[in-house]
């Protein structure tokens, strides 16, 4: 690290002494760039405007519940950068919101999406909001209290949310529906994830699973290795890790353990997706349900401050696509003693700064989130071009131009990897191809 990264970092953890994720976030990115940064950099004070973002905006979204009683919570808005398009980043309602995460997603959202080569910057938002045990009409009426505020500081030029944990076509199409009623005008392209019936895009929902496992697909393939024959265990059960279990099925591995917050399922033959989709996507209960069709499955428990169960089974490849730091280092040393040959990281973040260097030490081939993940809010940006032209592409379509656009992150990622003589450190390969291009766009625009 040079003098002034160290400044840099040093400036960002006094700032934010209660935001470790951001931290965290902001090391990861920092320390890898340090082949790109030069004296130019440090007098135009870029990496202090990179890592701080153009705005927050918080706010109370007060709302009533099914017994007529008021709850509150807190929304948050994080617009990070937009020297290369406007805001683009999901929205996400869970208990565990805080500005430290939304902070965090909303960084490494700038440098993701980067790397799709397409015109959006970065942004993220959400609250605390659990949408887990309500009513419909009780998520109704909090997404409308929440775009009541959110809609003064969006629009399809200036920033354009989507769905995350606990956002999806539901709350997505209760969200377009308030801001369509404010408005009095039908800007399709200020929200994605929507409804087909109302703008949304085909291949959206299947997109982030099956980017990874494109990404995933094209570091195997240049480093000799294929997906063919290969197991498979994937953390998670939710979108992410229900499409790329789906892709993973079509180029022949086999995937054998998936999970929930509460234990993993662990099927030996192979998982049952049909099965896991109505549990998960219909259904909507625990992954436990499995063992109901399938007793000789097993099922197991995680511990409160153990290894989350579905990485201590022997796999080829883990996927990771639950929630941030859900590989530390005690779990990577077990992914490497069971022989594990790839980790892609489905998740945003999952994977600690100690864990990532133990998995590149020990030559484990790692696909970064940031690269790896963004298929999601690439198909997010196809949408709103559709929306733009008032035109819908078929599935295929869609799917054939999210596979061209994770072919060419990847091969960005290699080609800076071979630049910089990084190996097979596609993590620091993602974060120097993802920072040129928004570095470049914040030079040519001046100080601002």
């Amino acid at each position: 690290m040079n003098n002034y990264i160290e400044k840099v970092l040093n400036e960002v953890c006094e700032k934010n002494t209660t935001e470790p994720e951001f931290v965290q976030a902001v090391k990861e990115v920092i320390k890898s760039i340090a082949p790109v940064i030069n004296d130019k950099h440090e007098a135009i004070a870029l990496l202090e405007r990179m890592v701080e973002p153009e705005r927050i905006i918080t706010f109370r979204v007060p709302w009533i519940d099914d017994s007529g009683k008021v709850q509150v919570n807190r929304g948050y808005r994080v617009q990070f950068n937009g020297a290369i398009g406007p805001f683009k980043g999901g929205l996400r309602f869970h208990p565990s919101v805080n500005q430290s995460i939304m902070k965090f997603l909303a960084f490494e959202q700038t440098f993701k999406n980067s790397l799709t080569g397409l015109p959006i910057g970065g942004g993220k938002g959400g609250s605390d909001f659990d949408p887990k045990g309500k009513s419909d009409n009780e998520i109704m009426h909090f997404c409308q209290s929440f775009m009541n505020e959110l809609q003064r500081h969006i629009g399809h030029d200036l920033d354009v949310p989507a769905g995350d944990i606990g956002v999806g076509a539901r709350e997505v199409g209760y969200l377009f529906g308030q801001y369509r009623k404010i408005k009095n005008t039908y800007e399709a392209g200020v929200l994605t994830g929507k409804g087909l019936d109302y703008g949304g895009s085909l291949a959206r929902k299947e997109a982030t699973g099956f980017g990874l496992i494109y990404f995933m697909r094209e570091m195997l393939k240049a480093n000799d290795l294929e997906l063919k024959g290969k197991t498979v265990t994937i953390s998670g059960s939710g979108n992410v890790a229900i499409y790329a279990a789906q892709k993973a099925l079509e180029y022949g591995a086999k995937v054998v353990a998936m999970s929930d917050s509460n234990g993993c399922i662990y099927d030996e033959n192979g998982i049952d997706l049909d099965e896991i989709k109505r549990i998960k996507e219909v259904e909507r209960l625990r992954i436990k349900e499995y063992q109901t069709k399938y007793p000789n499955a097993k099922y197991l428990e995680n511990i409160k401050g153990e290894t989350p169960k579905v990485y201590t089974i022997k796999a080829d490849i883990v996927l990771p696509c639950a929630t941030q730091n859900d590989i530390n280092l005690e779990t990577a040393k077990i992914l490497v003693q069971n022989g594990v040959i790839a980790v892609g990281e489905g998740a945003n973040m999952p994977t600690t700064i100690e864990a990532i260097d133990y998995l590149i030490e020990n030559k484990i081939l790692l696909a970064p989130a940031k690269a790896a993940n963004a298929g999601g809010v690439a198909t997010s940006a196809l949408e709103m071009s559709q929306n733009s032209m008032r035109y819908s592409w078929s599935f295929e379509e869609v799917d054939s131009k999210l596979n061209q656009i994770m072919t060419n992150i990847f091969a960005n990622c290699q080609k800076t990897s071979n630049e910089f003589n990084l190996g097979i450190n596609y993590v620091a390969a993602a974060n120097i191809a993802g920072f040129k291009k928004v570095a470049n766009a914040m030079i040519a625009q001046g100080v601002i």
